[in-house]
């Protein structure tokens, strides 16, 4: 197991900060390691600064440490594509929603079977959120639904529908009772998790809403558009405090942005976000002014499906075509991102 051979990384592009002027940078090495997964991968989360736990189409969860290039676990329970993966804060603990309507949840040092299976939707689970103090599980659906349940008992405690609602994903705002969520209705809700209401709804986007984020700090999110050709393909900045406004945007993807993050801190001297898309583009952005600061190329990895955070100056990328990418930000001197390794 572990490091398989080295190879040439694909050409990156680096972008001044106007957003206009483009310079080749040189290549580099990088790691094949051990594959996750045998077929696309379709989500990635960060256990913690060592390990990953990633789905996709082969229904496998696999927990993998992204530092050695090794398989630690694989769990098997599903019986359908894996959607989405959500993490317990601090914990040897995840969930994994699919496309066969269930969630389950995982312990990285328990049995290889599921400590507690979620049964309530419809129709497959595209979102899936935990409270802060993990006691509440939130997971939503193509069927228009929300669910609450119980972490402990695996009881179902509230039931919301909104018509025409097809949940794209879920993200449970730190230290908060509420839910942010997005939908193929393009619209962004927040919704309170005390009798599962709908708190506010965002201005309505052009295009649908394929996936948000929230800020450690809980004052902004990031939604991401679908789109083609450069019509919509953009990602979001909002308010999450008593405005609750559009702050900013971030345009220059080709095509359906598919996941967005929150860059530490310590990695620039600006706050910075990073965006993935289906276009096999991985952006950093400027998060206050909108402008491009650099661009990386996955070239044939086709779309890329997922964002994580691995550490402060790491990110996991997952894509359907060559498994999920281990990135490093540099500067040298200015901000850059590389793959270093594929798994």
């Amino acid at each position: 197991m572990g490091k398989l051979q080295s190879k040439l990384k694909r050409s990156t592009y680096k972008y001044r900060p106007d957003g206009i002027i483009e310079d080749r940078t040189p290549t580099k090495a990088f790691q094949e390691y051990t594959p996750a997964h045998v077929d696309t991968v379709s989500v990635v989360a960060a256990l913690n600064s060592d390990l990953c736990v990633s789905g996709g189409k082969d229904k496998t969860v696999v927990a993998y440490d992204w530092k050695t290039g090794n398989v630690v676990k694989r769990f098997r329970g599903h019986e359908r594509e894996i959607t989405k993966i959500a993490c317990v804060h601090k914990s040897n603990q995840f969930f994994s929603a699919s496309r066969d309507r269930m969630v389950m949840m995982w312990d990285l040092h328990g049995s290889p079977q599921p400590r507690q299976q979620f049964s309530g939707h419809a129709m497959v689970v595209t979102g899936l959120a935990v409270c802060p103090d993990s006691s509440q599980l939130c997971t939503g659906s193509r069927d228009n639904t929300l669910l609450l349940w119980d972490v402990g008992t695996g009881q179902c405690v509230e039931r919301a529908s909104v018509s025409r609602n097809l949940v794209t994903h879920l993200c449970w705002v730190p230290r908060e009772s509420y839910i942010l969520q997005t939908s193929e209705d393009k619209t962004i809700r927040l919704w309170d998790s005390r009798g599962l209401q709908v708190a506010h709804i965002f201005p309505t986007k052009q295009h649908i809403q394929t996936y948000c984020e929230v800020s450690e700090d809980g004052h902004k999110c990031i939604s991401c558009s679908n789109g083609f050709g450069g019509e919509g393909c953009e990602a979001t900045l909002w308010d999450l405090r008593q405005t609750r406004t559009r702050i900013c945007e971030y345009k220059g993807h080709f095509q359906t942005v598919a996941s967005g993050v929150f860059l530490p801190r310590a990695l620039a001297l600006m706050p910075v976000i990073a965006t993935s898309s289906h276009d096999c583009k991985v952006k950093i952005w400027n998060q206050d002014t909108g402008a491009c600061l650099f661009t990386l190329s996955l070239d044939g990895s086709g779309p890329l499906t997922s964002l994580a955070i691995g550490n402060t100056i790491s990110l996991l990328c997952a894509s359907f075509c060559r498994g999920i990418h281990l990135l490093r930000v540099d500067h040298s001197p200015e901000l850059e991102l590389r793959e270093v390794a594929a798994f």
